[in-house]
């Protein structure tokens, strides 16, 4: 954002610091500096001259012979007997009486400054002498053009200095764009002088015709001279205007006006020089008087030809898909339904709040026009931005948020600055659609006590310091002390405060073009930047030096990583974003997962519903790159539209997965199934309970992955619920290209905590001194009987026997390992399930049982009798034979 100090100066009413103490408060208190050019430099010592002799050079087709008077100004120069110099000029504009601009010999040309420096010179051209030359506004670096002189429009002596004519002895402050991204007002000189006049302690106030009333019907007074509004400007009906808004949520308003027998010309100087200085373009005295006070309010506006809109309608809706739109800078685009246009009641005719379109483009030949102002989403604009490629000025502006409640105002004056520039008349109604419902100020009042200001900024600011600070940038402040009773309820004026500092209260009232002012935090914010924060004290804050609480979750998830990466697993971060394809490879539905509008890359289209398919993707590439047996894992968060918490905001799902996969099943003993189980026994080191997934929760998307006769819920003893385990659906592993041997789980961390995974005070377990006795038993029972129950009841069993005497222990399969009580240690653990092709009625199921004793050596008698007894037992319930 460049900005004029001479443009800023026209808005305030005290003289500024020196430049590098404002641009050091500036940086501090406001945004940025980037740079400080000085324009004064380039420009010094040139002055504005008239040409009292002109005629045709002999000897030449082109030159003129020049006798010019600059008022005796230019020292050591040649004159004649009336002390006129004699230039050389090939200008086809130069005449007679014109005020122009000399460059003396000595001077440097202020187009090669910061270049190759050109130092001019007296010299002989066609036997002539020619002292130094008449200017251009390329010469100047004040634009492109050098085919003609600059003809000074203002009445000044001869002798006057260029810079002082057009306010060149000007310090251009550039301040970087990013400082100001919630702030849009001060992407307008008008909003920066106000901040400057803030930072520096004084009291702004706007031109009337920007503040009251603001909902003029047509403004006058001078665009350069006066900021009043002395009377309103009827107009006569004579051209037909309506808008038609279909898009009011991204159109919150929108303000046009029409007007007739224009005379399109190019700009007086002063306004192209103002344009020039801060990087803008002059075009023609209507489009710069557009972008003139888009610079002046940060309001973007729009001039179109009027009789090139079709029916003298505008309208604002999207885009439909393969719409094509001509812009100004000679790109055609092509549209879609995310880009919000501006039409002629038909067919798009402007790209919303970005670029107009060539067809209604205001050119030499335009006699009508209209005159828009309107406000829209910054969304809908970053997109259609972004899309195209299009970063104009309007974007920058735009993006911000703007204010619709500055619109009218704003057109108003143009409209009346319009017909002082170009002539014509008003010929419509301000058309005003308005969907701010009458507001005032964008967000409502806020209410923050100073105790509280002070304490966050750590200072001892009173009341009245407050509301002076926020008062000089024109925020409207109630000050108020609140009871001691109800605390808050009752109010005094404000010459009560600074005996009640502690108990004031102040009710803050943003102005109209404040978007950013929401909580009370935000006027914290402002105090403490119009103060200084380079003023606040220097000191540490308080605090106990008492350790602080542990967080559980962090440590629960430590010890989770830490478990399973001694179990061999490794820990993978993968994206929080997933494909689409992704999710229907996994079975699992796009619908019910939070979409981005905006994402990154194709691959980031939805937030996942679970870990799993992160995980699986991962696995193929993997298998590629040679690992062809691993685990992995991943901790992280799943979200799923419509299941919300109490506050209405989406549930977050706390979630760990693990995946074990091998690319050879043949080295493999058993069902995948079982190395996952595995690794889940590893990980939660107390008793679980598998059962079947009932069929009406199989709709849920954390299970579309996994093969339903191969898959479990996972709960406790005490019947909590931690997740699922399984094997994965065929198709699954045909669309990830997944080995045969792959299984996995996923749990709910937030269920995991409690269970297991506190460490007791000591883990250790002796091993015993006697040999340890393993013996496996194979049964076969009905094909329909669930895994899960045999091995419950066989558990049970086990736990009601003796053995030499000493009484079983209820008994705890810790992943493959033993278990003691003291007396005896002891593990049992599934070996194998097979099902034979001739008898489809049952299946045949090892388990192996592993016992060793702390006081002696078991006998083979015993540990039969053991199995003998515990088989009988499984006959008796479930029919089971004993192979």
């Amino acid at each position: 954002m460049k900005v004029s100090l001479n443009w800023v100066k026209q808005f305030i009413d005290f003289e500024l610091p020196a430049v590098e103490e404002l641009t050091k408060r500036i940086g501090a208190q406001l945004g940025a500096v980037e740079e400080v050019e000085s324009l004064g430099e380039k420009y010094q010592g040139i002055p504005v001259v008239k040409v009292v002799v002109c005629e045709p050079l002999e000897n030449s087709d082109h030159l003129h012979r020049c006798l010019i008077d600059d008022g005796g100004v230019v020292k050591d120069v040649e004159r004649d007997e009336k002390g006129l110099v004699q230039v050389l000029t090939g200008a086809p504009n130069v005449h007679e009486g014109m005020l122009a601009v000399w460059l003396a010999p000595g001077m440097t040309v202020p187009e090669s400054v910061g270049k190759d420096p050109f130092v001019l010179e007296s010299r002989t051209m066609r036997g002539s002498m020619s002292h130094g030359m008449l200017a251009s506004m390329k010469e100047l670096a004040l634009g492109d053009s050098h085919e003609g002189l600059i003809d000074i429009d203002k009445d000044v002596a001869p002798g006057t200095p260029f810079a002082e004519v057009y306010k060149l002895d000007d310090y251009i402050i550039d301040i970087e764009n990013k400082m100001f991204t919630h702030r849009p007002d001060c992407f307008g000189v008008l909003g920066v002088a106000r901040e400057i006049a803030g930072i520096l302690g004084h009291k702004f106030t706007s031109p009337e015709w920007y503040l009251s009333p603001r909902h003029p019907e047509l403004v006058s007074g001078s665009l350069s001279e006066a900021d009043g509004m002395p009377k309103q400007v009827r107009h006569d009906d004579t051209l037909e205007l309506a808008v038609e808004n279909e898009v009011p949520e991204n159109v919150p308003r929108f303000t046009a006006v029409a007007l007739k027998d224009v005379q399109i010309k190019p700009s007086p100087l002063w306004l192209q020089v103002a344009l020039l200085k801060v990087g803008a373009k002059p075009i023609n005295n209507v489009v710069d008087l557009t972008n003139f006070y888009m610079l002046v309010t940060g309001q973007p506006l729009h001039a179109y030809d009027y009789d090139k809109v079709a029916s003298g309608k505008l309208g604002a809706r999207f885009a439909k898909t393969g719409e094509k739109l001509a812009l100004l800078n000679g790109k055609t685009v092509e549209l879609n339904e995310a880009d919000m246009v501006i039409t002629d009641g038909a067919k798009p005719i402007g790209l919303a709040g970005v670029m107009g379109g060539e067809a209604t483009e205001v050119s030499n030949e335009t006699k009508n026009i209209i005159l828009e102002c309107a406000t829209f989403d910054m969304y809908a604009i970053r997109r259609t931005s972004m899309r195209h490629g299009l970063f104009t000025d309007a974007v920058t502006r735009f993006n911000k948020g703007q204010s619709p409640l500055q619109n009218r105002a704003v057109l108003a004056k143009i409209t009346d600055d319009v017909q002082k520039m170009a002539g014509g008349s008003v010929a419509s109604e301000l058309v005003d659609i308005d969907h701010t419902k009458g507001r005032t100020s964008v967000h409502p009042p806020v209410t923050v006590a100073a105790e509280y200001i002070n304490t966050r900024l750590g200072l001892n600011l009173s009341s009245e310091q407050m509301k002076t600070l926020l008062e000089n940038v024109e925020f409207i402040v109630e000050s108020r002390v609140k009871s001691q009773e109800s605390r808050g309820n009752a109010a005094t004026h404000d010459s009560e405060l600074l005996s009640h500092d502690s108990a004031a209260e102040l009710l803050v009232t943003a102005p109209f073009w404040r978007t950013d002012i929401e909580l009370r935090e935000d006027v914290v914010e402002e105090v403490g930047r119009l103060y200084g924060f380079d003023k606040l004290p220097l000191e540490l804050p308080q605090r106990t030096i008492a350790p602080a609480a542990k967080n559980t979750t962090i440590q629960l998830k430590q010890e989770i990583r830490s478990r399973l990466a001694r179990a061999g697993a490794n820990e993978v971060l993968t994206y929080s974003f997933v494909h689409g394809d992704l999710l229907a490879k996994t079975g699992q539905n796009p619908e019910d997962a939070f979409k981005v509008d905006n994402a990154l890359s194709p691959d980031l289209q939805y937030y996942r519903l679970s870990l799993m398919p992160s995980l699986l993707d991962k696995v193929h590439g993997n298998m590629k790159a040679g690992y062809d047996e691993f685990a992995l894992f991943e901790l992280g968060k799943a979200h799923i539209v419509g299941q919300n918490d109490d506050d209405g905001l989406p549930r977050e799902d706390d979630l760990l997965a693990v995946v074990v996969a091998s690319a050879d099943k043949l080295k493999k003993s058993g069902a995948a199934y079982y190395a996952a189980q595995k690794y889940l026994r590893q990980l939660v080191r107390i008793q679980l309970v598998f059962k079947p997934v009932p069929e009406d929760m199989r709709h849920f998307d954390m299970l579309k992955p996994y093969d339903m006769t191969r898959s479990a819920f996972v709960y406790t003893l005490d019947d909590t619920f931690l997740g699922v385990i399984g094997e994965f659906r065929s198709t699954v592993r045909r669309a990830l290209k997944l080995p045969t041997y792959t299984a996995g789980f996923e749990l709910d961390i937030q269920a995991l905590d409690g269970y297991g995974f506190t460490r007791p005070a000591s883990s250790y377990v002796p091993i015993s001194r006697f040999p340890k006795t393993a013996q496996d038993i194979t049964l076969k029972v009905d094909e329909q009987l669930p895994h899960q129950a045999l091995y419950d009841f066989l558990n049970e069993e086990l736990s009601k026997h003796n053995l030499g005497g000493v009484p079983m222990p209820v008994f705890y399969n810790i992943y493959n390992g033993m278990k003691s009580n003291g007396v005896v240690m002891y593990g049992l653990t599934t070996r194998d399930i097979f099902q034979r092709t001739d008898d489809r009625a049952h299946k045949q199921i090892t388990f192996r049982i592993e016992i060793a004793s702390y006081e002696r050596t078991l006998t083979d008698k015993e540990v039969n009798g053991l199995l003998d007894s515990v088989a009988a037992a499984a006959h008796d319930k479930f029919g089971a034979e004993r192979l």
